[in-house]
């Protein structure tokens, strides 16, 4: 049985999903979820294919094989290949989905690398050496949930909806309320709670726990928002096929198991988890590498409009594509800054260097939606006069739109296939989803800013400053 037909089975496993007033049995095969499910079964069989299996995976033991997010890399070219198996992603959906949850494997990599260098003992080190191995061996895909649903009912320090542990057993501890935004929680075989900070300012409750439970384990309630999914693929390409699904984790009394419990009444501890460098550039390096694909995806689309229009010679179109190409190249950048200078940490742990990654994500937040905007401007009004449908050129209205909707460089078939993704792309729901996730995956992108100013070394700017004010000066 293959990698994804053991995933498909897995999610035949009594997680409770919900959409709208249906709980959903058969992920597989309900239409919200179906694509989705296919995709990332599909994602995980090449990891099986001998074209891409040196590509996407490394040996680990005993012939077994994981997936590169899970190598913790002890050389630069390590990190290279992280890179290379990130780019597959991207390139396979066009940066739309992380289906495999890379992202959070990485986290979840750097937690495990850093693990003796943690100050938090020997034990929190073997529970997380054993869950670690737990999720690479089986290949798990996982989610992850960190922040508190926005509530302006509860105050600092104030029991308010967000998770809390209730009682503790000889089992585990018992937790209640909710976590959010766990993207594609129902898809995961592994709930990552509180792995990683969501970029909002450090909260001192004191009962912030850290663990991690399967998607199945009783009580623990995965409600979903609408579906933005089409089902037609010739004219919706992209919310067809690559329609993610957000959630928030409702926690009825969930027993966690002692194992799986890492932080419990630390606030301390987690804050300093949050801000190790492992977590935190190994899932930014998966992260900015995705954006780029997604972003280079979207340049792409531009591109192709205006090559099919009469617009190609007009400064102000090749202005914005230029500032679509800055966009790339800024990016890249960035990641070759974070790569070469990288340097062992921990024990022959060898990092990206991390502040050009934060960089790159907090540009990310900016860049996206500016290259959805440009795109719109590129597109302009024939994003609105597009038929109701491909089939229609082959109805009576056809010869209509065979005579009118060509492009300068395509017939009109052609031409309106590719409005219709370009809609998709920028118009859709599916697209006014994307643009908020991407502004606000780090949290609030002002606060992030922030964040650059009060941690950059800015003495290193201003000694200079002082040293030329202060020059041969002598008090009055």
């Amino acid at each position: 049985m293959s990698l994804g037909e053991r995933y498909m089975e897995r999610l035949n496993d009594g997680r409770k999903v919900w959409l709208g007033e249906q709980s959903v049995d058969r992920i597989a095969r309900h239409p919200a979820f179906a694509a989705t499910a296919r995709l990332i079964a599909s994602m995980l069989d090449r990891q099986e294919e001998p074209g891409t299996m040196d590509l996407l995976t490394y040996k680990v033991e005993d012939k077994q094989r994981a997936h590169m997010a899970f190598l913790v890399p002890e050389s630069k070219e390590d990190l290279f290949r992280r890179h290379q198996a990130f780019r597959f992603d991207p390139d396979e959906t066009f940066g739309m989905a992380d289906g495999p949850s890379q992202y959070i494997r990485s986290v979840l990599t750097g937690h495990y690398a850093a693990r003796h260098d943690s100050g938090l003992g020997s034990e929190y080190a073997s529970k997380l050496e054993a869950y670690y191995k737990h999720v690479r061996d089986r290949d798990l895909i996982c989610a992850a949930a960190s922040g508190d649903p926005q509530s302006r009912a509860a105050t600092a320090g104030e029991t308010g909806p967000g998770l809390r542990i209730v009682r503790e057993t000889k089992e585990g501890i018992i937790v209640s309320g909710a976590r959010m935004a766990a993207t594609n929680a129902p898809y995961a075989d592994e709930i990552l709670v509180s792995f990683h900070d969501p970029g909002s300012r450090f909260s001192r409750r004191t009962d912030s726990p850290m663990f991690a439970v399967s998607t199945c384990t009783p009580g623990l309630h995965i409600v979903c928002r609408e579906s933005i999914r089409s089902g037609e693929r010739d004219d919706a390409p992209v919310s067809a096929r690559f329609a993610e699904m957000d959630a928030v984790l409702v926690f009825d009394e969930v027993l966690v198991s002692w194992d799986r419990v890492f932080v419990k009444n630390d606030p301390e501890a987690l804050h300093r988890l949050w801000r190790s460098p492992a977590g935190s550039a190994l899932g930014r390096h998966q992260a900015v590498v995705r954006l780029f694909g997604h972003l280079e995806f979207i340049a792409a689309v531009g591109h192709a409009l205006v090559s099919a229009s009469e617009t190609k010679t007009l400064l102000h179109i090749q202005e914005k594509m230029g500032e679509l190409m800055i966009q790339l190249e800024t990016l890249k950048g960035l990641l070759v800054a974070a790569e070469h200078p990288s340097r062992p940490s921990y024990d022959r742990v060898w990092l990206p260097d991390e502040q050009p990654l934060r960089t790159a994500c907090s540009l990310g937040a900016r860049f996206y939606p500016r290259a959805i905007e440009i795109v719109r401007q590129i597109g302009a009004d024939s994003l609105l006069q597009r038929p109701a449908r491909l089939a229609d050129f082959g109805g009576p209205v056809g010869h209509f739109l065979r005579e009118y909707y060509g492009g300068t460089d395509r017939d009109a078939f052609s031409r309106t296939k590719l409005v219709k993704l370009a809609w998709d792309l920028v118009g859709s729901p599916l697209a006014a989803r994307r643009t908020l996730y991407e502004q606000f995956l780090w949290g609030d992108p002002v606060q992030g800013y922030a964040d650059h100013y009060e941690t950059y070394p800015i003495e290193t700017l201003t000694e200079p400053v002082w040293r030329l004010v202060h020059a041969n000066s002598k008090p009055s």
